[in-house]
């Protein structure tokens, strides 16, 4: 008795067309920009707060810790700045108010003096979700 045998080459063939089906039908789409939406939220107004120190940093890269101008643009300056408006206490809140044009370095130079004064929590403000619509 002879024993059966399998023929694979007409599923060879099979998977050939469906392979081909496949890699023509298939649609590749491209990205030509990326659309990016800044963040917003909703959040209550903001409050003095003993436990926390208020950084804005201008669209030119300017500095301000609590309202009060920094003279000079180095992280050293603005690192004395926060230490001596932390006042000693390692659980103040770092809060970074940078204008939507401000260079990313601008931002990165707060982390890095938040970080040389020893203050680890951090924080960014947006926009309300109401502002950012318009």
């Amino acid at each position: 008795m002879e024993e059966p045998e399998i023929n694979l080459i007409p599923f060879i063939d099979v998977l050939l067309v469906v392979l081909i089906f496949l890699m023509l039908s298939t649609t590749y789409s491209r990205f030509t920009e990326l659309q990016i939406n800044l963040p917003a939220a909703d959040a209550e107004k903001l409050q003095e707060r003993p436990g926390e120190v208020l950084v804005a940093v201008a669209a030119d890269g300017r500095y301000a810790v609590n309202r009060k101008t920094v003279d000079g643009r180095s992280v050293e300056l603005l690192a004395a700045e926060l230490s001596a408006a932390a006042r000693g206490r390692p659980d103040t809140v770092v809060i970074i108010s940078a204008d939507a044009m401000a260079a990313h370095q601008a931002v990165i130079n707060v982390l890095d003096a938040a970080r040389r004064a020893g203050l680890a929590r951090l924080t960014f403000a947006a926009q309300s979700g109401n502002t950012a619509a318009r």
